[in-house]
């Protein structure tokens, strides 16, 4: 437990403590559970967006996907445009996999491998900071989307959200 008292992301959001009712850290590594946080983070940011952006600014250009309901368009989607999506992310975990047998990944969880728009600080204290904001915004975005899916389901389970959202 030691290695977790000083890991961040411990704040006023989960009580000043770590957030660990399973005691899931008894049997995975700290490192791995925090990249698999930011993982999961990043992938439920992307799907905010895919949730929000056709309800506001409609579908795009396609035959195919008609619908701006969600969990109706996953369905509308040509198999073979999953068959691509799939493949990607396994290049991309692959290539990942692959830097880190060869000791090129990155120094930390979160920190990217390549940065395309040289945006990632140089300095310590600004990388601490951009980790610290990347792993508050993944987990308001895996309660936000959790959110979007029990409301979608159960209409009015989620106060102030609108049924149709």
């Amino acid at each position: 437990m030691s290695e977790l008292s000083g890991m961040m992301g411990v704040d006023v959001e989960t009580g000043n403590k770590i957030f660990d009712p399973l005691n899931l850290n008894d049997k995975l590594p700290a490192d791995f559970a925090r990249a698999a946080e930011l993982a999961n983070g990043r992938s439920a940011m992307l799907a905010t967006v895919g949730w929000v952006w056709p309800k506001v600014f409609g579908t795009f250009d396609s035959s195919d996907v008609t619908t701006t309901d969600p969990i109706k368009a996953i369905f509308e989607a040509d198999p073979q445009w999953w068959a691509q999506f799939f493949l990607l992310c396994g290049v991309i975990e692959a290539y990942k996999y692959r830097m880190a047998l060869k000791g090129k990944s990155s120094t930390g969880p979160g920190e990217p491998v390549i940065d395309y728009l040289r945006g990632y600080p140089k300095d310590e204290a600004g990388r601490k900071a951009m980790h610290l904001k990347e792993l508050k915004n993944g987990r308001l975005a895996m309660i936000g989307i959790a959110s979007f899916v029990a409301n979608y389901y159960i209409p009015g389970s989620v106060p102030l959200l609108p049924s149709d959202f």
